[in-house]
Formats: structure tokens, C-alpha cells, sequence
């Protein structure tokens, strides 16, 4: 007999979660051979779902992680993965979006000895063109970027193995991007595609430009690659040869007694080279920030309190 872990990071999804386990526990029923436990990591709710969790304790083996503020999603399933026992873990959002009727083709893909499975989304439904566009533009960059090739449209539903979550831990980043360190790892891999549907009920806490999807954006780009730092020499070569062919057309102006470029010609030389200037100098920082970040030694995340049933 195996043991399986789910963990959820959620913030505000009072409505979802009776329904989010009422779906697991008719999946579970058809499931032979495996137990399994449910970690919920409270990211600062501020609607009920807190006692929702603590109501459906009394039915379901529900452990609720409390988080000291808001830390965003990285660092709560992190907390999850920590306090997970199982032989496996299963790690998705709350919303629905995810089905959890895919769970046994995830144990099945690890019954063959896959450690890590990632679900692969074919189509999303309920969401708008621009959204589709901008997320799949982000996906296709950072794999561009990696130097793992990471899944595209491969997100946060996946099942992971004991000793690939083991490694995953044993990582210090203080901003992990878990779906990139479930690559990194490597193991066996393998992959479950399915159709993402739309949020059961609510609004989504991620929109397309907000904080948390902005965040794992740079640093799906700058966690598995030093590409970005390259581009600056890049740049720098293209700069080095813009000038020189505008050193070379004055030369050419003068000689040939025609008019030197004037305020317009100026400009755009400025505009460019200030542009490059400040691309690069931002794309340093944004790895000087990480690294400022990893040697404070701040801990990823404070746990307010632990609930656990009776």
C-alpha cells in the first residue's frame, strides 16, 4: 500500500474547496491500493476558507498550513511539500481549472517508474484570446531562455516522486520556480495531456500582469540560464556596429559635401544607445536582486499555525 499526498496553495477559495473534494474523493474511490492525505497551505485568506477547511476536517484527513501573510505561491507549495509524507505527491490549484479525474493516469505514469509527471494543457477554456497569446509567448521564451528544456504549457499540476521531492528540497533558493526545478532534477519524466477547463466559481487571484505571474515569469527566465547577461554583449556588438556605420556615413557626408545629419539624426543615436543602456543595466539588476535576495538568508515563507484532524 502507497501513500499519496495532495498539496494546495489557495488564497480566498471558499466557494471551490467543498466542491475541489468532493470531486478527489469520487476519484479516490475508483483508486486501489493507495491511501492518501490532503495538505492545504493557506496563503492569507481573507474570505472563509479557512473554516471551511476546519468543517470538512471532521470527513476528510485535511492538514491546513496557515501562513503568517500573503508569500505567493512558490513559497506556499514549498511549505506543502515540506510537511508531505507520502511515496508521492500530487501539487495543483484549488480553482478546478485542473481536473482531479486525471489523478489516476498520473499514478499509473508513476507505476511505471516516472518520478516526475507533468500534465500537459492542450486546450484552456475561459480564458481570453490575449491571455492565451501573452501565456503561451511567456512559456516559449523562458524555454528559449533555459538551458533545460523546459515543457511548454506544462503548469502547476504535476505528481512528483518521494526521492525527486527529497532533491527539490534540498535546493536553497530563496524564489524557487518549481516547475523549472522539476525539470532540473531530471529522473524519469513523463507526460499527461489534458483539456484545462474554466474556474469552477470566483475570479482569479492571478491576473496576466499582476504581481505573481510577473514574478515566476523572470524567474522562469533567470533561474536556468545567464542567457539575459549574454544578450548584453550581444547588444553591445550591435551598438559598436550601428556607430560605426554612422561614423562611416559622416565621413562619407562630409567628403562628398553633403549636409551632416542633424537634431533628428542626434536623437535617434540617443534614443538607441539609451535604450540598450538601460535594457542591459535592468537585466543585470534583475540578477543582482536574486542575488541580494539569496544572502539575506531570510526563510521562504513564516507558518502562522498548523491544523491537523483530530
Amino acid at each position: 500500500m502507497q501513500h499519496l499526498s495532495l498539496v494546495f496553495s489557495f488564497k480566498n477559495e471558499e466557494k471551490n474547496i467543498p466542491l475541489l473534494l468532493e470531486r478527489l474523493e469520487k476519484t479516490f474511490q475508483n483508486i486501489k491500493n493507495w491511501t492518501y492525505d490532503y495538505i492545504f497551505v493557506n496563503d492569507c485568506s481573507e474570505d472563509n476558507s479557512e473554516n471551511v477547511l476546519i468543517k470538512l476536517q471532521e470527513k476528510f484527513p485535511i492538514t491546513i498550513i496557515n501562513m503568517s501573510r500573503t508569500f505567493g505561491v512558490g513559497p506556499c507549495v514549498i511549505a506543502g511539500f515540506r510537511y508531505a509524507k507520502g511515496d508521492a505527491v500530487v501539487y495543483m490549484d484549488t480553482d478546478l481549472q485542473d481536473p482531479p479525474e486525471l489523478i489516476p493516469k498520473l499514478i499509473e505514469e508513476y507505476e511505471k517508474g516516472n518520478d516526475i509527471v507533468h500534465t500537459v494543457r492542450e486546450k484552456r477554456y475561459g480564458e481570453t484570446l490575449f491571455k492565451l497569446i501573452v501565456t503561451k509567448f511567456a512559456y516559449k521564451f523562458i524555454n528559449f531562455m533555459s538551458d533545460i528544456s523546459l515543457p511548454i504549457e506544462s503548469g502547476d499540476f504535476k505528481l512528483i516522486s518521494k526521492r525527486a521531492l527529497e532533491k527539490i528540497l534540498d535546493q536553497k533558493e530563496f524564489r524557487p520556480y518549481i516547475r523549472g526545478l522539476s525539470v532540473w532534477v531530471g529522473y524519469k519524466q513523463s507526460f499527461v495531456k489534458y483539456e484545462r477547463k474554466a474556474r469552477e466559481t470566483g475570479k482569479s487571484q492571478f491576473p496576466i500582469f499582476s504581481k505573481g505571474p510577473v514574478t515566476e515569469f523572470i524567474s522562469g527566465v533567470t533561474s536556468y540560464s545567464l542567457k539575459p547577461l549574454y544578450l548584453g554583449i550581444l547588444f553591445g556588438f550591435s551598438s559598436l556596429l550601428f556607430s560605426l556605420s554612422l561614423i562611416v556615413y559622416a565621413f562619407f557626408a562630409k567628403f562628398q559635401g553633403l549636409a551632416i545629419p542633424g537634431s533628428t539624426g542626434i536623437i535617434i543615436t540617443i534614443s538607441f544607445f539609451s535604450g540598450i543602456l538601460l535594457l542591459c543595466l535592468g537585466t543585470i539588476g534583475i540578477y543582482i536582486a536574486r542575488i541580494f535576495e539569496q544572502i539575506k538568508g531570510r526563510q521562504q515563507y513564516i507558518i502562522k499555525d498548523i491544523k491537523k484532524k483530530n
